[in-house]
């Protein structure tokens, strides 16, 4: 495991969900791109049937290379018969996602609490 003071994000368990905050105002950067994927993906492996939400409540911005992450995890949990849920994505990167079509691929909510409840 990372040491927790690098760690690009936060992690807590709620309900057999794992709760996953993004820490960073800009993902923009390939390097801490890398390392998201990488602590996510980590999070993952250890789960039988990982039952995933990622709160971007601190994000401004994204990348298109963190969508490409972001696609490459969500594959990652569904070959585990898993869910993710992404939440509190600002109205910016949200319209990324609809001109992309990802809002059609990722069950998406408005709040944690919208997503926790579309889980259970």
């Amino acid at each position: 495991m990372m040491n927790p003071a690098q760690s690009r994000v936060r992690v807590e368990e709620r309900d057999g969900v794992t709760c996953i905050l993004l820490v960073d105002r800009n993902i923009l950067d390939e390097a801490n791109i890398q390392q998201i994927g990488a602590e996510i993906s980590e999070i993952i492996d250890q789960r039988d049937t990982p039952a995933i939400l990622i709160s971007f409540m601190e994000v401004d911005h994204l990348s298109s290379a963190a969508l490409g992450v972001l696609i490459t995890l969500n594959k990652k949990v569904a070959d585990k018969g898993g869910q993710l849920r992404l939440t509190n994505i600002d109205q910016q990167i949200m319209e990324v996602f609809k001109i992309t079509k990802l809002d059609q691929l990722f069950s998406i909510h408005d709040t944690v609490e919208d997503g926790l409840a579309s889980l259970n």
